[in-house]
């Protein structure tokens, strides 16, 4: 098989998640994109009256021509990763790109010894300071697990993975590494833990599908969420490993990204093609027996990430057509929803957040945006409670 055809053997729900995020290459120009961060915040209130107010920040990496975030994940305030693609319309030639937050500045962290390169990396997870994993696309064909610290990444040799095999999100914890994706249509899960973790892999599939995001909640509990091609996908890992979980019936329902807050609190999040063309967002939520769907106060929005404190709130990223040069987050804390948006800049633009981090009083969320000309600029905002003197935060609502 050639490369080109190595390319696009990619399950139809994979091609449709790509669609969803505006990855996918299509013509365009290529300019030298400038990374920026937002730096002012209008927060909606939610039916309790409360807000979240962002903070100010500072320039992201600064990836080069066409860069695009797509995950992130964070260990502390100051201990926080990020991956994604430079060069994003060039399906053949984009690179990889993994960067580090110290608490003030962004630094690109390489791949070492690898002449093959990375393409898009997709997801980001973090196990310790010492032992960060991504997944994503190489250049080979095959599908590129590396693991590393800010010292450098090195590829992961998995001697089960092979051609058209495609990966799609990360998870590490108590011990182990699970990574998603699908295998010849059908849903797909490597993992790997103990002392031997890295080196010794196991692989697991499921019903037809694809899986985009993971999460895990112990050594024998998490949860892997995708699509079948015809409605929304979950598996659960329990003591005798990955099993379909039931969900609710949902016509051209897919997930995207979930998040355990515990065996007995889960949130997963996604989006329903409707008839007109337009997506509905899907959001559903496990109270340790059953997943149920919750209604979101936006009805028309396409969702990408969610991730949790650990304690009962969640966020929720992702992409508002009727607001689409801000970006959108969710927050949701089991009864109550707040919207959270970004200023309205001068120029035209389509921002996106890919993925959201929650480490500490920081909630951050990275994306892209993209211009009228087609040019995609790697893009960060960071979140937090209001500042204690700053009254402006108690103000009415912000009228639309």
């Amino acid at each position: 098989m050639t490369r080109r055809l190595i390319r696009r053997a990619v399950p139809l729900c994979v091609l449709s998640a790509g669609l969803l995020a505006g990855l996918l290459p299509r013509a365009t120009s290529v300019a030298h994109a400038h990374a920026g961060i937002i730096v002012s915040a209008r927060a909606e209130y939610g039916p309790s009256g409360d807000e979240v107010a962002q903070d100010e920040g500072t320039a992201t990496g600064r990836l080069r021509p066409d860069g695009s975030l797509s995950d992130v994940a964070g260990l502390s305030a100051k201990d926080i990763w990020a991956v994604g693609q430079q060069n994003a319309w060039d399906f053949w030639r984009n690179q990889g790109v993994i960067t580090h937050w110290d608490g003030s500045s962004w630094t690109e962290v390489p791949i070492r010894g690898d002449a093959t390169g990375a393409g898009h990396l997709r997801s980001v997870a973090a196990l310790s300071s010492g032992e960060i994993w991504v997944v994503g696309d190489g250049h080979d064909g095959l599908p590129y697990v590396a693991k590393g610290s800010r010292d450098g990444f090195d590829r992961v040799g998995v001697p089960q993975l092979r051609t058209g095999d495609w990966l799609g999100g990360v998870a590490a914890g108590s011990g182990r590494v699970v990574a998603v994706g699908s295998r010849d249509g059908k849903a797909f899960l490597l993992s790997s833990g103990g002392a031997a973790r890295g080196t010794t892999w196991k692989t697991a599939q499921g019903p037809a599908g694809a899986l985009y995001g993971v999460t895990l909640a112990g050594r024998s509990d998490g949860w892997a969420v995708g699509d079948t091609g015809t409605g929304p996908l979950a598996m659960r890992l329990t003591g005798n490993g990955w099993k379909q979980a039931p969900l609710p019936e949902i016509k051209n329902g897919f997930l995207r990204d979930v998040y355990a807050d515990g065996r007995k609190r889960a949130v997963a999040v996604g989006g329903v093609y409707e008839s007109d063309g337009g997506i509905s967002p899907l959001i559903l939520e496990w109270d340790g027996r059953h997943w149920k769907r919750v209604t979101p106060p936006e009805r028309r929005a396409e969702l990408y990430g969610v991730t949790g404190d650990g304690d009962g709130v969640f966020w929720i990223s992702g992409y508002d057509p009727g607001h689409e040069a801000e970006g959108l987050l969710l927050r949701y804390d089991g009864s109550r929803w707040t919207t959270l948006r970004g200023r309205v800049p001068d120029e035209d633009r389509t921002v996106r957040f890919q993925a959201v981090a929650h480490v500490g009083d920081l909630t951050m969320a990275v994306g892209h945006a993209l211009d009228d000309k087609g040019r995609y600029t790697d893009l960060v905002e960071r979140f937090g409670p209001p500042p204690a003197d700053d009254v402006s935060v108690k103000a009415a609502p912000a009228t639309e």
